[in-house]
């Protein structure tokens, strides 16, 4: 069976401001065009198909679109919420639509119910597992600590005791939302993390043929049987070097497993620049940036006048503009931006901590502000699920 593995399209969404509709629908069209034109017997879609749990009325008619041109072509599509998605808004009128051949798996306790789709050598079973809030979803599968390796876990064991139940030779894909061991992120990923914790490890899908992974948002290969698409366009200037694409993957009689990208529309290149605004201008060596959308870091010692407007002579699409001056770290005048990159809630509220009190907190205090961002996280979750 050949089918085409793709990801976090994030319908309705923008790249600073500027509006993606556009490349998202030539995306759909490339994807049905590499259908027909590779002979695709199913597409599989893991997660994040809109950006927010109310996507605006032109992401759900492109979304319309997209189901409608795969169902005229008479390829089943198998596609999972993500932590974007809205479960409930996204699963509704999933059983009518399956019988068009578009199989929505929205529903946790569903986990254990594949997609069964028939080639030459029998079945291939499609376990779509949606992205698993830990706190929203611990009753269902009876675990007693919330974390996403133990609710994957549990989920994983309900789709190996169903697979168990198959007649021999039956393979097997599973579809799941999540932040694997050994993946690579990138900033337009939301935070997953649960108890600090955001990945699980791949071991936790053994015992399947192929697991089609989505959430981080570069293409990569965990194992030759666990694989993450990416999304299809870009969404922070941290993914400018990706290489944007789909898997192509087959499954053949014995479940062993070849995969070939495919790569995406590019609607235009991404650059990062750095450098003293005088230095940007004047640069032989950025002439290829000119007509790519660019992220601008200047290093001038005291910000020049009117920056962008300057950049945007040269570099007509430039989106974003940082300024980090070059100074040592301990400069009193470094940007708080600057101090707090790379650092997450919880060291942050540690170091506000530290900061007002004269000591960091020890370590139950470090578990009551983690439990304090959890809560608040998945009181979030719970809000986006009730709307």
């Amino acid at each position: 069976m050949r089918f085409l593995h793709t990801s976090d399209w994030h319908l309705g969404r923008s790249f600073h401001r500027v509006g993606m509709l556009g490349a998202q629908a030539e995306f759909i069209g490339h994807l049905v065009t590499t259908v027909r034109e590779r002979e695709v017997d199913a597409v599989v879609v893991s997660g994040d198909v809109y950006d927010r749990a109310v996507p605006p009325l032109s992401a759900v008619e492109l979304f319309d679109d997209a189901l409608h041109r795969l169902a005229d072509r008479g390829v089943p599509t198998v596609m999972i919420s993500g932590n974007h998605d809205s479960a409930r808004r996204l699963g509704v009128g999933a059983g009518l639509m399956g019988r068009a051949g578009i199989h929505l798996r929205t529903e946790p306790s569903a986990c254990g119910t594949p997609v069964l789709l028939p080639d030459a050598h029998g079945d291939v079973a499609f376990y779509g597992l949606p992205y698993l809030e830990p706190a929203l979803v611990r009753d269902e599968f009876g675990v007693e600590r919330a974390g996403h390796e133990t609710v994957l876990a549990a989920a994983m064991d309900r789709v190996r005791a169903d697979l168990a139940a198959r007649p021999p030779g039956t393979r097997s894909v599973v579809l799941a939302h999540a932040f694997v061991t050994g993946g690579r992120p990138s900033d337009s990923e939301r935070d997953i993390a649960v108890g600090g914790v955001a990945s699980v490890p791949a071991a936790v899908f053994d015992g399947v043929d192929y697991v089609a992974l989505g959430h981080l948002h570069g293409c990569q290969t965990l194992t030759d049987r666990v694989r993450y698409s990416g999304s299809p366009l870009p969404y922070s200037f941290s993914e400018a070097g990706h290489r944007k694409s789909m898997w192509l993957v087959d499954l053949d009689a014995d479940g062993s497993v070849t995969a070939e990208r495919v790569d995406c529309p590019v609607p235009r290149p991404l650059a990062r620049i750095r450098g003293t605004l005088e230095e940007l201008l004047a640069d032989p060596a950025l002439a290829p940036h000119e007509e790519a959308w660019v992220e601008a870091t200047l290093t001038d010692p005291v910000r020049p006048a009117d920056p962008m407007a300057r950049l945007a002579e040269r570099f007509p699409h430039t989106l974003a503009l940082v300024f980090d001056p070059d100074r040592p770290p301990d400069d009193p005048d470094v940007s708080y931006a600057r101090r707090l990159a790379g650092r997450d809630d919880q060291q942050i509220a540690e170091d506000f901590v530290a900061h007002v009190r004269g000591a960091g907190p020890d370590a139950h205090e470090r578990t009551v502000l983690r439990d304090a961002f959890d809560a608040v996280r998945a009181d979030e979750a719970a809000r986006e699920v009730a709307r």
